[in-house]
């Protein structure tokens, strides 16, 4: 096992006018399972290409435990990579896929076949070992190319959106399945994927990216409960944070027709009268006073103990929808008007020209 290290990585292809990951610095603990997530484009495959050797680094380096692996093949970094579509050879059996690696390192049959056993025992495939990959599910063949980089016994697993490809109730399936295998095998895990929800119940650390830059690192409910700017706010979490304009005043913070106790100290860092609220849709509630925000609701979608109200607020533009989460099972119909209460102590104000969270 190993830790792993970005030092200032980046990587700019060729032509580009703007790096595809710039200046990464990321450290990654010995046995942690660390995801990295982000809207397309925001760099987390090239971060992972990267330290897998099928990415140049143009400046910066990528270390596995003490060594600089920056110039190194990616035969010679002991890693293991499970790819999107799984990239299974068609005319080998299971048993085979999973022992290739070994047999072109020159392992003994024996201890291949031992080895691939022991896998496939680990992720129930002992009966599909003689079957082709034509004839498995979708999830069978995840599991398959789970079991090709487990048999290799890396120092770092890497996975590039593994699940993408697996309907939605299978999805959820595996990813449990991953997550408490890692932890049972406790190997460095460097995991991609554009799922938030994915990267907050899998993660140990959560690492999320926009256009190349790093953004925030941090466990996945400190994330959710103190995003660092406005994007990792809007990004995680669903349904998203209600992000909405605001302006600071006497008493606090003006939000429509309601001023928010906000502390001084709060208020005063921010740059401008002009601030962002991010309101979690959890942290509205059916005003039990008469008192709060007016929403018209435009739709509401019931999920059994809890319903979702999608609306607009009065004195706040109207193309600004907004999500409330309210534990009733008698929700309002749409058309309807009702009061939302907000509690001060649950809101986070970021500051507009910098994006920055300031409470």
């Amino acid at each position: 096992m190993a830790t792993v290290s970005y030092k200032d990585a980046t990587r700019i292809y060729p032509g580009a006018d703007h790096a595809a990951v710039d200046k990464l610095n990321l450290e990654i603990g010995d046995g942690e399972f660390m995801v990295l997530v982000g809207p397309s484009g925001c760099g987390k495959s090239t971060s992972l290409r990267m330290l897998a050797g099928l990415e140049e680094v143009n400046s910066g380096s990528v270390w596995i435990g003490d060594q600089d692996v920056t110039g190194l093949a990616p035969k010679d970094r002991d890693v293991a990579m499970v790819f999107q579509n799984y990239a299974l050879y068609p005319h080998m059996t299971v048993a085979d896929n999973m022992g290739f690696a070994l047999k072109m390192k020159g392992v003994a049959k024996d201890e291949r076949e031992s080895r691939v056993l022991e896998a496939a025992k680990l992720l129930g495939l002992e009966d599909l070992l003689t079957r082709k990959p034509k004839n498995l599910s979708g999830g069978q063949r995840q599991r398959v190319a789970m079991g090709r980089a487990i048999v290799r016994d890396p120092q770092v697993f890497l996975m590039d959106e593994p699940l993408s490809n697996l309907d939605a109730r299978l999805r959820v399936q595996t990813r449990t399945q991953i997550a408490a295998l890692q932890t049972r095998l406790g190997v460095t895990t460097v995991y991609v994927t554009h799922d938030q929800v994915e990267a907050m119940t899998m993660g140990d650390r959560v690492a999320v990216m926009k256009d190349g830059k790093l953004q925030q690192v941090d466990r996945p409910l400190a994330l959710y409960d103190s995003p660092k700017n406005l994007f990792v706010a809007g990004f995680i979490g669903s349904p998203a944070m209600n992000l909405l304009p605001a302006r600071v005043v006497d008493g606090g913070v003006e939000l429509g027709d309601l001023v928010l106790p906000v502390p001084r100290e709060t208020t005063e860092r921010a740059t401008g009268a002009d601030v962002v609220l991010g309101v979690r849709p959890e942290n509205f509630e059916l005003s039990p006073t008469g008192e709060g925000l007016t929403m018209t609701v435009n739709a509401v979608e019931e999920t059994g103990a809890d319903s979702y109200l999608y609306g607009s607020l009065t004195g706040v533009p109207h193309d600004q929808q907004v999500v409330a989460r309210v534990t009733t099972r008698t929700p309002p119909s749409r058309g309807e008007r009702v009061l939302l209460h907000i509690d001060p102590a649950k809101v986070h104000v970021f500051d507009k020209t910098t994006t920055e969270r300031i409470s």
